[in-house]
């Protein structure tokens, strides 16, 4: 048994043994789970991928003549913000787009701009064209607004994402005749390909399948910068079936992620557009896991061909909410570019890198054995498997 506190302490004096997910998953090859629990105090993990309820709280200061943007409408880039918050507060969300994007009405649409881009060039301390309009108060009696700004200008810019490193993901195939655009990408007619996305043995919720080292308070690698989990982010499902090893077979956590953009790198948040579907932000987020006890040790060291994620047909089954899955397939396999399944030979493909969430997990490495980046206990941990706590979809009258 260790604890945060004494793993905290080995890395302020340069002793701490710290590797990455995979660099476990090959040390326990050998090496038994024992003496890897008592040599190894930290596992980073990493993933980067598409991560729709991500956005950005942004505070603009106040002009000379001052607006209150709040009611009013502000654009950045021509991307519409969320101003229902106060005078000069707005929310950029990822997949916020133009107001003359012809989205679908020619479909397959293209979606070449949206919020994850205005986030990234934000990141990139590019210029954004902002402009507001209100409609003025004896307080605030401005009632238009046109400037240029870098994130140097802006107050607060605050990375809060509701929704990110979902635990476990669906391959998307597509059953029908035609082909079909999703957020999972392009899906061919009659199972033509099969599209995943998660880091795999790599992600972090795999890693700590129970959360006992994540909760509310946990510093961790965000966007390039450093962030926190804020809380359990939405559509937070702890009860879902697990397999033997604790993975969950379906979609199982999702963390709250909150991190100051003015630290953060274009290189590890960038905008996206999925033709046919809409514009997203692709997040770069790494998780250290403390090696406490045995147990702990065990999960970290669990490879891809012992996760399983479930194959689910996008052209019926997810938009009519049916729950049916045809089966389900190992992260090896997945990461092979092609499964054996039902019968076929279908080639595969990621919308998340998994060369991008190396990456992560070997910079968090480095963080830390630098003693630049310590761990936090969490404050408090989130509802488990036999809490009360229920995932609820939406009911239709």
């Amino acid at each position: 048994m260790k604890t945060i506190g004494e793993i905290n302490e080995r890395i302020q004096k340069g002793e701490a043994v710290v590797v990455t997910a995979e660099e476990i998953i090959e040390l326990r090859k050998t090496v038994s789970p024992k003496k890897l629990a008592k040599e190894v105090d930290v596992v980073t993990t990493g993933t980067f991928g598409p991560m729709c309820s991500s956005g950005v709280f942004l505070n603009f200061g106040h002009s000379r003549r001052k607006i209150k943007m709040g009611g009013g409408k502000v654009y950045l880039n021509n991307v519409p913000a969320y101003t229902g918050i106060a005078a000069v507060d707005v929310y950029v969300g990822a997949t916020a787009m133009p107001d003359d994007d012809p989205k679908n009405t020619k479909h397959p649409g293209e979606f070449k701009y949206g919020g994850g881009y205005v986030i990234e060039e934000l990141a990139a301390g590019k210029e954004i064209h902002l402009e507001a309009s209100s409609y003025g108060t004896d307080c605030y009696p401005n009632k238009s607004l046109k400037t240029k700004i870098t994130i140097k200008d802006i107050n607060e810019a605050t990375l809060y994402n509701p929704r990110n490193c979902y635990q476990n993901y669906n391959v998307a195939v597509n059953l029908s005749d035609k082909t079909i655009y999703t957020y999972m990408g392009v899906l061919k007619p009659r199972m033509g390909n099969a599209n995943y996305s998660s880091a795999g043995q790599l992600s972090p919720l795999f890693k700590d399948p129970y959360l006992q080292t994540i909760g509310f308070g946990t510093r961790i690698f965000l966007g390039g910068g450093i962030g926190y989990v804020g809380w359990w982010g939405t559509q937070y499902n702890p009860s879902v079936k697990r397999q033997a090893n604790g993975a969950p077979v379906s979609g199982g956590a999702t963390l709250a992620l909150i991190g100051d953009l003015k630290q953060m790198s274009p290189k590890f948040l960038q905008g996206v557009s999925l033709t046919g579907y809409g514009t997203s932000l692709m997040v770069g987020a790494g998780i250290p896991i403390p090696i406490l006890n045995e147990e702990i040790l065990n999960w970290v060291s669990i490879s891809d061909d012992e996760l399983y994620a479930p194959v689910v047909d996008y052209s019926y089954d997810y938009p009519n909410s049916t729950g049916k899955t045809l089966g389900s397939v190992s992260y090896g396999e997945l990461r092979s570019g092609k499964i054996n399944f039902m019968g076929k030979e279908i080639p595969t493909g990621s919308l998340s890198s998994y060369k991008t969430a190396r990456e992560i997990a070997g910079i968090l490495k480095q963080w830390i054995k630098d003693g630049k980046f310590l761990l936090t206990a969490p404050v408090f941990h989130f509802p488990g498997p036999d809490s009360k706590y229920q995932f609820k979809p939406l009911k239709e009258e």
